[in-house]
């Protein structure tokens, strides 16, 4: 009686202890492109614009609910300005941001984030900081993620110059005047999965 109540301890433990140090299947959420936006907002001394850029593909990872990590394609071959109508200088506008002196779209097709830390700040609210790359140059970019229900969202502040994106920059040309473009732009990304 003894010898089968040690053996039930013993089972009851190491069973326990196997069940506890089981790791967590990660929940993958692939991101429905076609019902999610990404809207991008310039600056210069004069004003600014605005446009969007359409996403390739992308998913969150979960474990139990909470966000643990994300990986996003944008094709920049999409990108297009909202903010001005044909015949205002939006075709020029966009041919300038497909040329090499912005984004380089027809070498660099597309542009990724990779996240690589997240840290949690609220209910809902996550820190992250992950690898963005635009124009093949990769560096770490930190920013705010809410997820709700099947929905997340985030505001990223980008400095193009990190990407090799200089065109018109005061930081590395001089007696640009009112021609001067803010070297970081607005990213605003609404996800649906």
């Amino acid at each position: 009686m003894k010898r089968n109540t040690l053996s039930l301890v013993f089972a009851l433990v190491f069973g326990a202890t196997a069940f506890a140090t089981t790791p967590v299947e990660r929940d993958k959420k692939e991101i429905k492109v076609s019902e999610s936006s990404v809207v991008w907002k310039a600056y210069k001394v004069t004003g600014s614009h605005e446009g969007t850029i359409d996403l390739k593909e992308g998913s969150l990872l979960f474990d139990a609910g909470t966000l643990t990590g994300g990986e996003f394609v944008v094709d920049m071959t999409t990108i297009v300005t909202t903010d001005l109508k044909a015949g205002e200088g939006k075709e020029k506008l966009e041919g300038h941001l497909h040329s090499d002196d912005f984004f380089g779209t027809t070498t660099h097709t597309t542009s990724k984030i990779v996240f690589t830390s997240i840290k949690a700040t609220g209910k809902n609210s996550y820190e992250v900081i992950g690898d963005l790359t635009i124009k093949g140059k990769t560096a770490p970019i930190t920013f705010d993620v809410s997820v709700y229900g099947s929905k997340a969202t985030a505001t990223l502040k980008v400095d193009r110059t990190k990407y090799d994106v200089k065109y018109g920059s005061g930081a590395f040309f001089d007696n640009l005047g009112d021609k001067t473009i803010y070297d970081e732009f607005d990213l605003v990304v609404d996800l649906e999965f």
